[in-house]
């Protein structure tokens, strides 16, 4: 309809025009549809009416636009222009697990440095998201060290069935652990829900560096749990961890002169000194065979070795990735001679009737860098003293070194 106002025509815009048709009587602005569905944080307010304030047109029109009243402080859930988003989230994602909870996970680390062990008991966990149809799952922990072979040093709790609050209060024993490695690696605690019939599912993960974790002392935790990363770029394949090897090293320097009696005429000789290398035993080994296992041996080479004569074995120890071994191997061998080899010592998985596989190894000698280094010259330094330490397997295979 159309008036006149003191010779002027009024002109109705076309959301007023609407207004009189479905609401007869005084024009009354329309409320935007955000206005009944108000985006709110769940530790925001309940909602509340907010003021709508007409700022004045041209021609008498009015513009429909939502404006604080002044003086008056903003409401939670109110629709306003310079409401702040610091203590809200919104919803901005059409998929909702990315704003969902997992869960908590609790849990104590602690590092023996005289036993090299690292003990992390799993407590609890609580507020676990769902995976089953019951609304339940059943929880377990896997733990990794990285970056490492993961399959290599996974240690696991026992599973909890039917529970998004669990309680294992089970400690998980890594041996071998140096104080370099607390430096560098970073523990990674996963929760799995286990399903007998299809796979396994990742609920959530928590991520420790262990620089975090002072020696002798015990820290506890109380994390979130987050979704994995979208990539794993956690270490390079040619370096991939295989496993843990502990190693004792001797020099024994030559004694004094002996007395022998050889077909009743005397005489005296002197002992030579020589290296004594003894290998005790091997921790968190990758599996090679089917059976999720492997039945270890160790090699020790001495080089240079032209005439091939400096390899020792150990005897294999079947279907395990924690071998002891306890043996020792003497190399007749002078200080200063000594100084200038490398002893080569490799991990290898043997199989019956085919090559046997090559697990990891490492090679110690003044040209060697980190512990192998460490280890060699506290050797050559401290004659008569056994020297042990823990070193890091790496499968990369030594050029020289061939197949069984």
């Amino acid at each position: 309809m159309m008036a006149l106002r003191g010779g002027k025509k009024l002109s109705i815009s076309i959301q007023e025009h609407m207004a009189i048709d479905v609401c007869p009587g005084p024009i009354r602005p329309i409320r935007q549809i955000s206005a009944y569905f108000p985006r709110l944080s769940p530790t925001s307010p309940g909602p509340t009416s907010s003021p709508l304030a007409l700022s004045p047109g041209v021609g008498g029109a009015h513009l429909l636009s939502p404006l604080l009243v002044p003086g008056r402080p903003s409401m939670g859930g109110s629709l306003s222009l310079n409401s702040s988003m610091d203590t809200s989230v919104e919803i901005t994602s059409d998929d909702s697990d990315d704003c969902t909870a997992l869960g908590t996970l609790e849990f104590d680390l602690r590092y023996e440095r005289s036993s090299s062990e690292l003990h992390c008991t799993v407590l609890r966990a609580k507020g676990l998201k769902s995976m089953d149809f019951n609304g339940l799952s059943d929880p377990y922990v896997k733990l990794h060290l990285l970056p490492g072979a993961c399959k290599a040093n996974k240690l696991k709790t026992k599973t909890i069935r039917n529970s998004l609050n669990p309680v294992w209060n089970e400690t998980l024993t890594y041996v071998g652990i140096t104080e370099e490695d607390m430096h560098r690696k970073t523990l990674r605690l996963t929760v799995c829900d286990e399903d007998k019939l299809t796979h396994n599912e990742l609920i959530g993960e928590s991520r420790v560096p262990l620089k975090r974790v002072k020696l002798d002392q015990t820290k506890h935790f109380h994390t979130c749990l987050e979704h994995p990363p979208p990539w794993e770029n956690e270490q390079l394949h040619s370096l991939e961890e295989r496993g843990r090897l502990l190693l004792s090293l001797q020099f024994q320097p030559p004694v004094g002169l002996e007395e022998t009696n050889v077909g009743g005429g005397g005489g005296d000789r002197r002992r030579s000194g020589g290296l004594c290398v003894g290998v005790r035993r091997c921790a968190h080994l990758a599996a090679m065979d089917v059976n999720g296992f492997s039945d270890p041996y160790v090699k020790i080479y001495l080089k240079p070795d032209l005439q091939k004569k400096s390899k020792h074995k150990t005897a294999v120890m079947k279907k395990t990735l924690n071998p002891e071994f306890n043996e020792e191997f003497f190399y007749e061998i002078s200080l200063p001679e000594l100084a200038h080899r490398m002893l080569e010592v490799t991990v290898w998985d043997y199989d019956l009737g085919r090559s046997n596989d090559f697990i990891g190894g490492v090679c110690l000698s003044c040209r060697s860098q980190g512990d192998g280094l460490r280890h060699w010259m506290d050797c050559l330094k401290n004659q008569g003293s056994r020297v042990e330490r823990w070193h890091i397997l790496t499968n990369e295979l030594p050029r020289t070194l061939g197949h069984d």
